[in-house]
């Protein structure tokens, strides 16, 4: 059980780190990862996409390397 909640929120980490072409995608891609580590955490899912949604677009936004 240890070892999945540890390739869970190393998955999360991938997917924050990861910039969509558009803004959509960078809203899905942050907020599927923000809700599953929410989960991984016991926490509200609803919040941790949110959260996780405007952190990645505002990542991709502010990195040159990011669309």
């Amino acid at each position: 059980m240890r070892l999945s909640k540890l390739a869970l929120a190393l998955a999360t980490c991938a997917g924050l780190a990861a910039c969509g072409d558009t803004t959509g995608e960078q809203a899905i891609l942050g907020g599927g990862a923000g809700a599953v580590g929410a989960a991984v955490l016991q926490s509200d899912p609803l919040f941790g996409a949110v959260v996780g949604a405007a952190g990645n677009v505002l990542y991709c936004k502010t990195q040159n390397n990011c669309s």
